[in-house]
C-alpha cells in the first residue's frame, strides 16, 4: 500500500489549550479516509495542523515520505495538499468564476489552469451555469459546490475536506457525496471529516473515531460500520 500522507504522534491546540495527544494515522494514495468523532473531538484541528494553520508541538507530517511537518501552508499546498474548510471561506463580493481563479494560483496549478477549469465546470455544471454570479449569491448546497471547486482547481494531491455536508439538505448532501464518489474513482486521495456518519461511512474506505484528541477506533469503513459501539454512538441504532 502506497502511503500518500501520515502522521506521526501529532499534538497540537490553541495557545494553552491542547487538543490533538499523540494522533499517528495513514492515509493510502487513491483511497478516501473519513474522520468521525463527536464535537470538540479534534477532527478540524487535525485538518488545520496538517495543513500548517496551526502549529504543532511534537509530531510530523509527512506527505509521499516528505517532511512538511514546518512547511507554511502555501508550501503545502504547491505540494499538492488542499484544504477545504469548513465554513466555505468563499469571497462573496467575487463571481463564481474569480473564485475558481482564486483557486489557481499556486505555481503547480497555473499550468493546468484552463483543464482545472473545465473539470470543475464538468463536475459541477451548476457554477458553470452561475459564473457570473456573486458567491453571496448562491445557495448553501452551491456555495459548498463553490469550495470544492476552488479546491480542485489547485490541482490536488490530497484533498482534505471539513463539515462537507454541514447546513445542507439531505438531496443536497447525497449530491455532493456523489461527486465525491467520482473524485474517489478518479484516483483522487481524500480525507473527509464529517458528521453525516451514514455517509462517511458508506463512501470510505477507511474511518478514524476521534474522541477528546485520540484515535479510539480505526479500521476498514465496512468494519467500523458493524462496530457496536459506532453504531449506538454515531448511527442511533
Amino acid at each position: 500500500m502506497e502511503l500518500a500522507l501520515q502522521l506521526e504522534n501529532l499534538e497540537s491546540g490553541y495557545g494553552e489549550v491542547q487538543v490533538l495527544w499523540g494522533i499517528s494515522l495513514e492515509v493510502a494514495r487513491g483511497k478516501l479516509t473519513t474522520i468521525i468523532g463527536t464535537n470538540g473531538a479534534g477532527k478540524t484541528t487535525s485538518l488545520r495542523t496538517i495543513m500548517g494553520s496551526v502549529r504543532p508541538s511534537k509530531g510530523r507530517v509527512l506527505l509521499h515520505g516528505e517532511d512538511i511537518t514546518r512547511l507554511p501552508p502555501y508550501a503545502k499546498a504547491n505540494r499538492g495538499l488542499v484544504l477545504v474548510p469548513e465554513g466555505r471561506q468563499l469571497f462573496p463580493d467575487m463571481s463564481v468564476e474569480e473564485n475558481l481563479e482564486m483557486g489557481g494560483y499556486s505555481k503547480r496549478a497555473r499550468k493546468r489552469h484552463k483543464e482545472n477549469l473545465q473539470r470543475v465546470y464538468t463536475l459541477f455544471p451548476r457554477l458553470k451555469e452561475r459564473r457570473q454570479q456573486k458567491s453571496s449569491t448562491l445557495s448553501g448546497g452551491e456555495q459548498q459546490m463553490l469550495a470544492m471547486g476552488r479546491g480542485l482547481m489547485q490541482e490536488p494531491d490530497v484533498l482534505m475536506i471539513d463539515e462537507l455536508s454541514l447546513g445542507l439538505a439531505p438531496v443536497l448532501a447525497q449530491q455532493l457525496f456523489v461527486t465525491l464518489g467520482t473524485l474517489r474513482k478518479q484516483g483522487l486521495t481524500i480525507i473527509l471529516v464529517e458528521q453525516n456518519v451514514h455517509l462517511a461511512l458508506a463512501i470510505s474506505d477507511y474511518t478514524y473515531v476521534f474522541a477528546e484528541g485520540r484515535i479510539t477506533i480505526r479500521g476498514k469503513s465496512d468494519e467500523v460500520a458493524k462496530m457496536d459501539e459506532v453504531r449506538r454512538a454515531y448511527l442511533g441504532l
